[in-house]
């Protein structure tokens, strides 16, 4: 079966965005290529138990197991060596990717204390958008009672827009809710 927000994209906003940007080719419409979820913890260098529990909690929200990111150098500052674990991180693809979307966009989003939109300015200038969320609590998945850390992550939807109002068009009718 379908993701219903993929089903959106192909019967709405692919004709919405080929009329709006005057494409001439199916193909030349944006579409998601991928959503990358990261969650870096400095505080795994000194118990790992945290970042066994961050990886199981964004297996949990992703449905898919989460690989166990390693410090590529060292520094002494924050007494951090090559090789430590420091976080994790997951990439969806495809129809969990849409069906992760539909969950950030109408139950997690919402759920936020004082939600007011997301920032329009978090592009990179090749159509790729970054997102913040400061606690994992706004995803249902998550229990309250079992969690041992409250952590952020870090949200980056990859498109294949080639400018930012390309992407932030796409964003906008697939249903994000960027400030006005």
């Amino acid at each position: 079966m379908m993701p219903r927000l993929r089903e959106r994209y192909i019967k709405e906003i692919i004709p919405l965005m080929m009329k709006e940007f005057s494409f001439k080719n199916v193909m030349e419409v944006p579409r998601v290529q991928k959503v990358v979820l990261n969650v870096g913890l400095g505080e795994a260098i000194q118990n790992i138990k945290f970042l066994d529990a961050a990886q199981k909690e964004l297996s949990l929200i992703t449905g898919q197991r989460a690989v166990v990111t390693k410090a590529k150098k060292s520094i002494a500052s924050f007494k951090l060596r090559k090789g430590v674990p420091i976080g994790c991180k997951v990439t969806l693809r495809g129809n969990r990717m849409y069906e992760f979307l539909d969950r950030l966009i109408s139950i997690a989003l919402p759920r936020i204390r004082d939600f007011k939109g997301v920032s329009g300015k978090s592009f990179d200038g090749r159509g790729n958008y970054s997102l913040g969320l400061k606690e994992q609590f706004i995803f249902p998945e998550i229990d309250y009672d079992k969690v041992e850390m409250v952590h952020g992550l870090d949200v980056a939807i990859c498109t294949t827009a080639r400018t930012d109002k390309e992407s932030k068009t796409l964003l906008r009718y697939l249903g994000i809710p960027f400030k006005s």
